[in-house]
Parts: C-alpha cells; sequence; structure tokens
C-alpha cells in the first residue's frame, strides 16, 4: 500500500488508474481505524479494482468543547491495518493541505433540514462540516463508488443527499454496523469509556432492541416509546440526547402505515457520547 499527502500526488495516481479501465472505491476515515473500518475497506475490496481510503481529523466537523485535540491519531497503527485489508492507497493530508487559506472565509457545503435534527441540533454545524470534506474528497479522489458505515446513519443520509442534488458521479454504500460480540457498535470514541462505562455502554444497543421489538410488534405511539426508552437510558446511568423513531429513506417523523423506519440514539456516558440505530422492517 502506497501513502501519499498531496493532492496533486493522489489525483496523478487515480487519473493513471481511471486511464486503464479501473473502477475507484473510496472509503473516508477520520483514522484510529478498528474493525468496523476495516469491513469497509473489504467491502470495497469486493466492489472495484484498486481501493483508496483517507484519514483526515476534519476539523469543520468538531464543535466548540469537543474533541478535535484528543482524537486520537494512530496513523502507523492505521497503515499496517489498511495495508493487511487490500487497500491500495492511503490519503493522509495535512489540515494546511486541506484547507490552505485556513477556516476562515472557507466555502462550505451545506445540506439543510436533514443537518438541522437529530444528532445536528445537538452538534450545530457538524453535519456542514462533513459535507463540506466529504465534498472536497469526492473532488480529490475522484471514486466511482464510496462506503460508509449505517453506524452513522444520519451522516449517511446526508452524503447521499449532497450526492443526488450535486449531481456527483458517486455511487454511496451503506454497510451495515460491525459490533462487538456484546452489542456495542465498534466506534472509535469507545476507547474513551472507563472499564465500568464499557460494561454499561451496551445498554444503549439494548434499548433499541426492546423498542424496535415493540414496533415490530405494532405499538404505534412512538413519542410514548421514545419518552420510556429516554427514562431508561437515564436511569441506567446515561445522560442521552434523544430516542427517536423515523421514517428510514429521511428521517422524517413517521406519519403512519410506514413499512421501514429505523431507531436512533444518542446518548452520552461520563465523557464519552456515544450513537447507535437499528432498522426496522415491518411485515
Amino acid at each position: 500500500m502506497q501513502t501519499v499527502t498531496t493532492i496533486a500526488e493522489i489525483r496523478s495516481l487515480v487519473a493513471a488508474w481511471r486511464a486503464a479501465g479501473r473502477r475507484v472505491a473510496f472509503v473516508p476515515t477520520m483514522g484510529n481505524l478498528h474493525a468496523g473500518h476495516i469491513h469497509l475497506v473489504t467491502e470495497a475490496r469486493q466492489r472495484a479494482d484498486r481501493v483508496v481510503a483517507s484519514i483526515f481529523v476534519n476539523p469543520l466537523q468538531f464543535g466548540v468543547n469537543e474533541d478535535f485535540s484528543a482524537y486520537p491519531r494512530t496513523l502507523a497503527a492505521d497503515q499496517e491495518k489498511l495495508a493487511a485489508a487490500g487497500c491500495d492507497l492511503l490519503f493522509a493530508p495535512t489540515e494546511q493541505e486541506m484547507y490552505p487559506l485556513g477556516r476562515d472565509g472557507l466555502s462550505y457545503v451545506e445540506v439543510p433540514g436533514l443537518s438541522d435534527i437529530l444528532c445536528g441540533a445537538w452538534r450545530p454545524g457538524h453535519f456542514r462540516g462533513v459535507a463540506t470534506v466529504v465534498s472536497k474528497l469526492f473532488h480529490i479522489v475522484q471514486p466511482d463508488v464510496a462506503l460508509f458505515g449505517e453506524k452513522d446513519y444520519q451522516q449517511l443520509l446526508v452524503i447521499r443527499l449532497m450526492v443526488r442534488d450535486l449531481d456527483m458521479p458517486v455511487e454511496i454504500i451503506g454497510v451495515p454496523t460491525v459490533r462487538e460480540t456484546d452489542g456495542l457498535a465498534m466506534s472509535s470514541r469507545n476507547g474513551y469509556l472507563a472499564a465500568g462505562e464499557r460494561q454499561l455502554a451496551t445498554e444503549i444497543h439494548a434499548t433499541l432492541q426492546a423498542l424496535a421489538a415493540e414496533v415490530r410488534n405494532g405499538a404505534h405511539d412512538y413519542p410514548a416509546l421514545e419518552a420510556a426508552a429516554m427514562r431508561h437510558l437515564e436511569q441506567a446511568g446515561f445522560r442521552p440526547d434523544y430516542v427517536s423513531v423515523r421514517r428510514a429513506e429521511d428521517l422524517a417523523v413517521p406519519q403512519g402505515g410506514e413499512r421501514r423506519l429505523v431507531v436512533l440514539a444518542a446518548a452520552r456516558l461520563g465523557a464519552t457520547r456515544l450513537i447507535d440505530n437499528l432498522l426496522i422492517d415491518i411485515s
């Protein structure tokens, strides 16, 4: 696997692949890679002739007092994992390379509406930062297909809508969440959890499973179900931001009769913010 740090280098290499008729898959990450990220790479390997990954801790998607400075940077270990998974090329730019004129006065990409609810309401500007950096990366790498984990479900839908609205020629693939054996969704931020918190963290998945089971069994009073799930998480020691039942295709509030829903939660445990979701197909 080759690692490059400049836009000129990666454009040159990918242009040669494309000139030779190669299909290119892309997996953007912020590094500190775990098995969920590596699963994206192995899935990408099945869908293309060449696989590109990126590692860039994007400052634009971190809010005030969030963990940008503390976010783990583990480039050497990440390179080993990516190479073992069959990644062909890693793009690991500096902030100066990505934002050469700095953050002030930067042109942004914004997906209104979908970016302002759920996690967007609790992390103002987060999805604007995500859409901006992903848009830049798509223009730099010019992939045929890009893969994102469904754990960040709202992010996945924001990116799909951005690609559709801006006519970007990139196929977006959502890959099911990879979980620990006890059900906890894999996340780079799980490493922030203390030992006792790690054991308790599985309760967020269990709460969503119980909520999803009630919905599948015909319960329709979603506000009451959401409130009960919030109380359960609070009693378990979490500080929940939200638990919500939404339409899977656009995260709108269900109006009745929907056959595909998603239940989502975000909650803080100690200093760590955890998110998770489950898709529900109603037969």
